[in-house]
């Protein structure tokens, strides 16, 4: 089996006070292991802040990202399923899955992408996600 995520970079029923909380939190996931840096969540952050809620690409689901940096030690990515659903300010509010992708080129990301993004837009998947009950049972869906 390909590991889409890894086990550590996955968690469920996280607690976000607002859109930059969620993203902060998904972000955290990839610091403590060693993905990326502090940097990179203040740049997904101010992305958002930038261009506005474009990462809320469908019902329920952000895709938290920021252009390549040096803050980013390895291409990778985290997914977390939020215990209450919170804001970004789109048409696709509001957003239960916040799945964070952190790549060191501008060619890497576009494979990560498309794998992990044909793993999560099967049908029901956001669904199936945000009933899982153990970081466990959500990288096992993942990575199933």
């Amino acid at each position: 089996m390909e590991e889409l995520i890894e086990r550590e970079n996955v968690a469920v029923h996280v607690t976000a006070a607002d859109w930059k909380d969620a993203i902060q939190k998904a972000g955290e996931l990839l610091v403590n292991s060693g993905k990326i840096s502090r940097q990179y969540i203040d740049e997904m952050i101010l992305s958002v802040e930038k261009m506005g809620p474009y990462i809320v690409l469908a019902p329920k689901f952000a895709l938290a990202h920021a252009a390549p940096s040096e803050a980013v030690m390895q291409t990778s990515a985290s997914i977390i399923t939020l215990e209450s659903p919170v804001r970004f300010g789109s048409p696709n509010d509001p957003v239960e899955v916040v799945l964070c992708l952190a790549c060191i080129d501008r060619t890497s990301h576009i494979n990560e992408l498309k794998k992990v993004a044909g793993q999560l837009m099967k049908d029901g998947m956001l669904d199936r996600m945000c009933r899982c009950e153990s970081n466990e049972q959500l990288y096992e869906l993942i990575n199933g």
